[in-house]
């Protein structure tokens, strides 16, 4: 249904369209986006109003342009969060974009130390949780490392999270259908901090022993309406572009 936007914030809307498209993994790298014509017609706004917009996702490094082809996806190092991933699960099935896969996936049974993870998930320092860790892939480049940490309530309920094996359904949906509970995501943060070396490992970062590397940091927690249920925590490859939610 062609979409109408109001007058005024025009290339702003079918700028977000085209780049929930693409963040979503719905287009790839290489995908011709419409013509300018037919994105006018479908969004009911001027030539000018899309070439603006087109500009923009250009200048996020989103998209260029390919001669004859017309404005194709470009490839970016655009890396989305844990939660982005559940969010594109719900809205269209997809684990991955295109191009990505995982690696290095373990599961552990671990007393917890970590102060900040201590304190999301009401756990006393040296209380176990299972930890889960992945390293995401982007053409067989690591871009991220991905940690989700889960209390005993949490495992009790969903125990498929203690296998070491790969998840088939995100625990968040597992958790509902079990408990009858809704699984919030709370408010996602994000910080810099100097690499470990494990992460310097996951990342394939060849740097000089005791040298610092920056990186970037996101982490979640998930609730239902008592307890929390999950810390996920991504660490991101130097380089690498995160979209920040609204």
């Amino acid at each position: 249904m062609p979409y109408k936007a109001p007058e005024g914030k025009g290339y702003a809307d079918v700028a977000a369209h085209f780049r929930t498209l693409i963040k979503n993994g719905e287009l790839a790298p290489g995908d011709s986006l419409p013509s300018v014509t037919e994105i006018r017609d479908q969004f009911g706004v001027a030539a000018k109003t899309v070439s603006r917009a087109l500009g923009v996702l250009k200048s996020e490094g989103l998209v260029t342009s390919r001669g004859a082809l017309g404005t194709v996806v470009a490839k970016s190092s655009l890396v989305i969060t844990g939660a982005d991933r559940l969010e594109r699960m719900e809205k269209n099935g997809l684990r991955y974009a295109p191009g990505e896969t995982s690696s290095g996936h373990r599961v552990m049974h671990r007393s917890v130390y970590d102060p900040a993870v201590c304190t999301a998930l009401d756990l006393e320092p040296g209380d176990e949780a299972v930890i889960r860790i992945r390293v995401f892939r982007q053409d067989d480049k690591p871009t991220s490392v991905g940690v989700s940490v889960y209390p005993p309530h949490t495992v009790a309920a969903v125990p498929e999270l203690a296998d070491d094996v790969r998840m088939v359904k995100q625990f968040d949906k597992l958790y509902t259908e079990r408990t009858g509970r809704e699984v919030v995501k709370g408010q996602r943060t994000a910080h810099a901090r100097q690499a470990s070396q494990d992460e310097l490992n996951a990342l394939e970062i060849d740097a000089p022993p005791h040298s610092a590397v920056a990186v970037l940091v996101s982490t979640v927690t998930f609730h239902d309406d008592e307890q929390a249920l999950g810390y996920w925590e991504d660490v991101y490859a130097p380089g690498s572009q995160v979209p920040m939610g609204e």
